[in-house]
């Protein structure tokens, strides 16, 4: 079998020197660094592609130019700049993470001691090492899902990531061959690669500086490595989500539970079945519920949920009031929710019903 025939230093030199010609550097992220600023785009990468992130990291950074901005802030300011990146517990950790930071070590990043890192909410061992090295310069291995597609193809490193055995050899060679100097250079090179040449679906091999030495090229199974995740079958839940609308137009928005599904954002209420909607209805008399919308699917990481929209209407102002008594209810306008985190799925909804006039009895 075909080994990787490359030393440490060959290695290290070839990812500079494509970097030094082909590397970005100029992404937002990469201008003024400070460990606050690439904390923020790591988390937002995580699972995001560059070109979707810039936008949002952008007016992040308007919005909370500092940790102590950040920490400052109402959760709910956080989570509605965050509404449409999706897997909201990043928003929610690095909400936590900011006022760990400004609580605990005086708004100052321990970018000195990588345990600290990973102990705030939301850092692992690769982001840690990713903030490490690009604010510091200090020795830290990255292995991000682009740095282990690069290394798994080039030693040809079988199995799924996720399985210790593979993660403990894919975090061998990313300790192995980061250098002791150039680590933010080469910290960015190893996830470039990743994300330009070494791409999943079609890797770009013959502008690739490994080109002649990958094992997994020499095999012509680029595309086995790394291993895929063992497949499940993918549940589907189900639910109503029910647009009840005042005779002004407003529509009633529940705020999630901190933790969970859509965790501290702002939905309609939910509902199992139609049972369940038409009971809670039937407490609130002055409601009238309208034909349901046609149902689409809204797909997650592990299941999928079909979403039945179910819009209603309430023409009793004083039952409108009451109906939304509680501190996580309230009435918003569809055209204008307000500075709210929002789920992707609501927000569409919330598009569609600001486009319908609004008419009274």
């Amino acid at each position: 079998m075909a080994e990787f025939s490359l030393s440490t230093e060959a290695f290290q030199r070839r990812v500079l020197d494509w970097f030094d010609r082909h590397g970005r550097k100029t992404l937002p992220w990469q201008q003024n660094k400070t460990a606050y600023r690439v904390w923020v785009s790591e988390i937002m990468l995580q699972q995001t592609q560059v070109a979707t992130v810039v936008p949002y990291f952008e007016r992040f950074m308007m919005r909370f130019p500092s940790v102590q901005a950040l920490a400052e802030a109402p959760q709910d300011d956080v989570l509605h700049l965050w509404t449409g990146l999706g897997y909201y517990a990043r928003a929610r950790n690095l909400h936590k993470a900011a006022r760990q930071v400004v609580e605990d070590y005086d708004g100052e990043f321990p970018t000195h001691d990588i345990d600290a890192m990973t102990s705030l909410p939301g850092i692992g061992r690769s982001t840690a090492g990713a903030i490490i090295s690009i604010t510091s310069g200090r020795r830290a291995a990255i292995l991000d899902g682009n740095v282990k597609r690069v290394l798994a193809r080039l030693h040809a490193v079988a199995g799924w990531p996720g399985r210790s055995d593979v993660l403990a050899r894919l975090w061998t060679l990313a300790e192995r061959y980061t250098p002791h100097e150039r680590l933010p250079d080469y910290t960015q090179a190893m996830m470039d690669l990743g994300a330009m040449i070494c791409t999943r679906g079609k890797p770009s091999c013959l502008l690739c500086p490994f080109e002649d030495v990958c094992v997994a090229h020499a095999q012509g199974r680029e595309r086995d490595y790394p291993g895929s995740k063992p497949k499940r079958e993918t549940p589907t839940r189900s639910t109503r989500m029910l647009l009840l609308q005042d005779d002004s137009g407003r529509v009633l928005l529940r705020q999630r539970p901190p933790t969970g599904l859509w965790g501290g954002l702002w939905c309609f209420p939910q509902f199992d079945d139609g049972e369940a909607l038409r009971d809670w209805l039937a407490r609130y008399p002055g409601t009238h519920l309208a034909h349901a919308w046609q149902p689409f699917t809204h797909v997650f990481t592990h299941f999928r949920l079909d979403i039945t929209p179910c819009p209603a209407r309430v023409s009793d102002a004083k039952l409108a009031t009451h109906v939304a008594e509680g501190a996580d209810e309230r009435w918003v306008d569809p055209a204008n929710p307000g500075d709210i985190g929002l789920a992707a799925p609501v927000k569409t909804l919330l598009e569609k019903l600001a486009q319908i006039p609004t008419t009274t009895d």
